[in-house]
């Protein structure tokens, strides 16, 4: 029997070889068999040569040779069947040594083997290939010893993020150890152990594993020491250092004392980065021809002492010493294009740019124009557009001219649209929401608007386009294929729900709502919350997309119970609850029980500001029915009085409140992400209608505008990590039809809603409310004057006064405006600077008018006591009160501001903010307001036609130096200086 054996180890080259049964060899030998057949070819032509004579016999004709199940042997962990079906050679198929040459290449190129031999074994039958493998051994173990500046995870990561390979469970493969000790020594290096040391162990683990032990010495610390310059004269070494990102000091830069006391960790692979950004820096400031030389660095002790511990600085400091050519200064005297075909509007294409002509040349923003020029070549399709600048120095004048060589290319069209991870969601659900259509010309702002789209939807994690999105070209098409990789967020929440707020009040409930109800993009959702201050349930379902069309429906029905008790609200979130009688009856306290429906109606313009971002309008229409109970004698006498029902007055009108509200709105946005955005602006617009099918009339209309820009300390940086947000918002109200808005309605500010360093609901104007009491006649010795003091049970003497009693009433015009400066700290957890400033004001002194029935209750009433006989009141006369209502001077026009900070953790169970602020507040109301008489005459002889009111024995005259102090007494009105609270909830 003959043995044709092909094998190959690591690095060994082809060969061919015919043996005889022999022991197999670890070594590389590789046998073709094509050589023997050339060597007897050669003699049997040679030996004719010398013989012409001869007659060569003719050969019989010979079976063709055919293949056996090939055997395999070796394997351990990769299954005898994964082998053969790597194999080109099938049984019974026509044996072919260039097949077992690819069957070998074929095992090969799978990386699981550190040894192949393929051996031929003749059969009288057939052929058999015998296949001899060693599997790589398997890595069982991974320890670091004598690592301690960075953690186990960071490795990791580093491993993960520089496509190592090196992990528990895989195969030991040499080339993957030696990168990773490479990637080591950079993490280390990053770390400040520039001169580590790392040797790998491998421990071999019968049979087939081995355990993998790096020992690594990370050697001294090295920080960055001093940091000079060489050659420059014309901007001074802290501008330089300010410039270098990577290895420039920590803390406060632009001191001069504490400049260089906190330095960075010494990473040689980014001093190449900062050397280059020391030469932008002088290339935005007009040094165009700026040069940078290779940077000298000398290391040494750190020495001298800590600031800290006040012990001798240990570990090692490099100082680096950068030497620099300033040249010439240059102004920008224009920007010209050439090869721009297909777009003519040079002016257009200027325009991109934002630096103007004369300016000293600034290549930050004249790159930044390259890219908004790319850019609009892309929105056109042309998506390989290269712009190539060529200036044109002028050293005479001093100035540089650009001519910008134009390579438009070829526009692309859109071939496929894909997606990728969207296990839920169907398809259909997002290509609704993309502006580019396949078959279409690209374009990419379109792109990037319809990725804004998807981020709205809060369907997915938040996307990014040059992240997310991957574009394959295909040029002799001049077609482009689009992928997606999304991640999609569970759609549905079923939980428990808590927290604490100034409007709401502590607050528990049930919750369950999938924003994507059968991977259509339906929203459904049940709630149920009760609390100290709130009580409600509610059931809504949304179908964005009615019959495939771009129109949004949706109905809600609810019950709701509200308390608009300041005083409890403010002992909720950490303000006093124990307030005095005196300040309660300033408060409008009283609640509401509600039950409804609402039905809503939208559909997005995609022609308005489809550039920019999306855009709908919207129509809703919701009717309710509201009761009204009032705590306390103030607050009854507003809902009583005022004309906001028709034909209907005292307690009646507070019961059978009916709410029948149209509201057309009008939105716009382009913020990133529905939750928690980093760049964009969105506006909103509604105008409330109330009159048809109800009882009550007004109209409000609302706009807000919010904007966020992300910062990189206090600049405006769109790779900043940062957030400078601000909202302004303005309402107001108005009845009509012979009727004022309901005082349900009117708008009180304060709260961590709008304006967080006021209690809530506690910013308004006030007004004094015309009010009937019955005051008890009181002898000088304290005891009260009987109707007849033969029969006690009658009662006292009750003397009926008219009384203005201050009230806060709400405004008719609200403005809001809020500035925070959002820090991120860690995951779902942020700081945050704040200012908000408000003002909520009656413009319109119409909308305080009382109704005439309303009126009637105090107006047609007799007034005072002059005179008793047996008990009963002769001589009282009757007070004609105001049609309107009249807002107190001082409390009206008083802007509020309040300025703090705050910490804010997104809660993982009620996925809410639960946030701690401290504000404190600029601008607040501090008057004392004096008591008005509800009296006919004004000015001093209010006083006299006061006491008119009281007979004139003693107890009348006792009994009226009580009603004075007590009725007539100023009102002193002092807003909180600071506050300290928590609560769940958000500002915008």
């Amino acid at each position: 029997m003959r043995i044709f054996t092909v094998n190959r180890e690591s690095g060994s080259s082809l060969k061919s070889k015919t043996e005889t049964v022999c022991p197999r060899s670890s070594r590389s030998r590789i046998a073709p068999a094509a050589f023997l057949f050339a060597v007897v070819a050669m003699t049997s032509t040679v030996f004719a040569q010398v013989n012409p004579g001869t007659t060569t016999a003719p050969q019989s004709t010979q079976k063709a040779e055919t293949l056996c199940q090939p055997q395999v042997i070796g394997n351990r962990r990769i299954p005898k069947e994964s082998v053969l079906a790597r194999l080109f050679s099938r049984q019974n198929d026509v044996y072919d040594p260039v097949v077992v040459e690819r069957d070998f290449n074929s095992l090969w190129n799978t990386g699981y083997f550190e040894d192949i031999q393929i051996e031929r074994v003749d059969k009288p039958e057939c052929i058999q290939l015998v296949i001899y493998v060693r599997e790589k051994p398997t890595i069982r173990e991974i320890n670091y010893k004598g690592l301690n500046a960075v953690t186990l995870s960071d490795v990791l990561d580093r491993y993960k993020k520089a496509k190592v390979g090196v992990s528990v469970e895989s195969q030991y493969d040499p080339t993957k150890i030696a990168r990773a000790v490479v990637v080591l020594k950079d993490l280390l290096a990053e770390h400040g152990h520039q001169f580590a040391t790392i040797t790998p162990e491998v421990k071999k683990i019968p049979p087939a594993s081995v355990a993998i032990t790096f020992n690594i010495k990370e050697g001294p610390t090295v920080k960055v020491g001093k940091i000079a310059f060489q050659g420059n004269n014309s901007l001074g070494d802290r501008t330089l250092r300010a410039s270098m990102r990577n290895l420039k000091p920590i803390g406060i830069p632009h001191s001069i004392i504490l400049e260089n006391l906190f330095a960075r960790t010494f990473d040689a692979s980014k001093l190449d980065e900062d050397t280059e950004r020391v030469r932008q820096a002088y290339r935005d400031r007009g040094y165009f021809k700026a040069q940078t030389s290779e940077p000298t660095t000398h290391v040494r002790d750190a020495g001298g002492l800590n600031p800290f511990t006040l012990r001798p600085s240990k570990g090692k400091r490099i100082d680096i010493l950068m030497p620099v050519e300033e040249g010439e200064r240059y102004r920008l005297a224009g920007i010209t294009f050439t090869g721009n075909a297909h777009v003519q509007n040079v002016k257009a294409l200027r325009a991109v740019f934002t630096q103007k002509d004369g300016e000293w040349f600034n290549a930050t923003q004249f790159s930044k124009g390259l890219d908004n020029l790319r850019k609009q070549y892309g929105a056109l399709g042309y998506i390989n557009m290269v712009g190539n600048p060529v200036p044109k120095i002028d050293d005479a004048n001093k100035t540089i001219t650009l001519n910008i060589d134009i390579d438009e290319g070829k526009p692309f069209y859109v071939s496929r649209i894909e997606f990728q991870g969207n296990t839920i969601t169907r398809d259909k659900v997002i290509r609704r929401e993309l502006l580019l259509e396949e078959g279409h010309i690209y374009n990419s702002q379109l792109w990037e608007l319809s990725i804004l789209r998807l981020n709205q939807l809060n369907y997915f994690e938040t996307l990014k386009a040059d992240q997310d999105s991957e574009s394959r070209q295909n040029a002799d098409d001049q077609t482009v294929d689009l992928l997606l990789k999304l991640k999609e967020k569970g759609k549905n929440s079923i939980g428990l729900n808590g927290g604490i707020s100034g409007l709401t009040g502590t607050f528990i409930g049930l919750n369950y709502e999938t924003n994507n109800f059968l991977g259509l993009g339906e929203t459904l959702s049940l709630q149920a919350n009760v609390g100290d201050l709130s009580r409600q349930i509610s059931f809504g379902f949304t179908e964005p997309y009615l019959r495939d069309k771009p129109i949004s429906v949706g109905a809600q029905v609810f019950a709701q119970k509200y308390d608009f008790n300041p005083s409890k609200s403010q002992s909720t979130t950490g303000a006093t609850g124990n307030l005095s009688a005196a300040q309660q009856s300033l408060l409008t306290n009283y609640n509401t029980s509600t039950t409804g429906l609402t039905l809503t109606a939208s559909e997005p313009l995609r022609h308005l500001f489809a550039n920019t971002g999306v855009t709908r309008v919207g129509l809703s229409y919701s009717l309710s029915r509201s009761t009204v109970t009032t705590f306390n004698q103030n607050t009854t006498n507003v809902f009583q009085s005022l004309a906001f029902r028709s034909g209907v007055a005292g307690q009646n009108q507070l019961s059978g409140i009916i709410t029948s509200v149209v509201t057309p709105s009008f939105s716009f946005s382009s913020l990133d992400r529905a939750v928690g955005p980093h760049h964009g602006k969105d506006f909103n617009a509604a105008i409330q209608i109330a009159g048809v099918g109800g009882n009550v009339k007004y109209v409000t209309p609302i706009a807000s505008y919010r904007q966020f820009f992300p910062m990189k300390g206090l600049k405006v940086n769109r790779e900043g990590h940062n957030v400078l947000g601000y909202r302004i918002q303005l309402s107001h109200i108005t009845g009509f039809g012979g009727e004022v808005a309901p005082p349900t309605h009117r708008f009180y500010s304060g709260g961590e809603q709008d304006l967080r360093g006021f209690d809530t609901r506690s910013v308004s104007p006030y007004t004094f409310i015309p009010n009937k009491i019955e005051y008890t006649l009181t002898n000088p010795d304290g005891t009260s004057v009987p109707i007849n003091p033969a029969n006690p049970a009658l009662g006292n003497v009750q003397i009926p006064l008219p009384i203005y009693r201050m009230v806060s009433i709400g405004g008719d015009t609200q403005l809001v405006t809020n500035l925070e400066y959002r820090i991120p700290i860690i995951s779902q957890v942020t700081f945050a600077f704040f200012t908000d400033f408000g003002m909520t004001v009656n413009l319109q002194p119409g909308q305080l008018r009382q109704s005439t029935a309303g009126q009637s209750l105090i107006s047609g009433a007799q007034y005072g006591c002059p005179t008793i006989v047996n008990g009963a009141c002769f001589g009282g006369s009757a007070v004609k009160f105001p049609e309107f209502l009249t807002t107190v001077p001082g409390t009206n026009y008083v802007p509020r501001m309040s300025n703090g900070a705050e910490l804010q953790v997104i809660l993982p169970i009620i996925n809410a903010p639960f946030r701690i602020f401290y504000a404190y507040n600029s601008l607040r109301l501090y008057e004392t307001v004096p008591q008005k008489l509800a009296v006919p005459n004004t000015g001093p002889d209010a006083v006299n036609v006061f006491k008119s009111y009281f007979p004139s024995n003693g107890a009348g005259q006792f009994s009226y130096q009580q009603a004075l102090q007590f009725y007539g007494a100023d009102y002193i009105l002092r807003e909180p200086r600071k506050t300290f609270r928590l609560t769940v909830s958000t500002t915008f």
